[in-house]
């Protein structure tokens, strides 16, 4: 019997959403994950993703006085980006990498790559996790960069 691969990601995949910074933030994150996860068919492990997407959405909202946090999922050049974007009014001092936490040692632990930087209406926080290997080859689109 000859079992065939499922094809990997070949394109920029992307979703993004805006999410009411609350309890059920975190939960939506993650069923927004996990769902482009398997419509894209993208070879990452689904719980480690969205466990770091809960512990990002999680500080976001914890450290932000504003009233939504933006998530954007991107499938691309071998790996999966997860981004939590959010305002940070009054806090425009703050420095880009303040929060701390055990969320956040879990992102550093369990990403391939991980960080944040400033945007024009505040900061983002990302990690990224790399396809799992696949024996029969493929990959995303190599001409896409974050």
């Amino acid at each position: 019997m000859i079992t065939i691969a499922p094809p990997r990601p070949s394109e920029l995949q992307e979703c993004r959403l805006r999410l009411t910074a609350g309890p059920a933030a975190a939960a939506e994150a993650r069923r927004q994950v996990r769902a482009a996860i398997r419509a894209w068919e993208v070879p990452v492990d689904p719980d480690v993703a969205v466990l770091l997407t809960s512990d990002l959405v999680t500080a976001a909202i914890t450290y932000d006085a504003g009233e939504a946090v933006a998530l954007a999922v991107r499938c691309a050049r071998g790996q999966l980006r997860v981004e939590v974007h959010r305002a940070r009014p009054g806090h425009a001092d703050a420095p880009v990498d303040a929060e701390t936490g055990p969320g956040l040692i879990l992102v550093a632990t369990l990403s391939q790559e991980w960080g944040f930087y400033r945007t024009t209406e505040g900061k983002a926080m990302y990690f990224a996790l790399a396809f799992q290997p696949d024996p029969a080859g493929g990959g995303c689109d190599p001409a896409w960069m974050p």
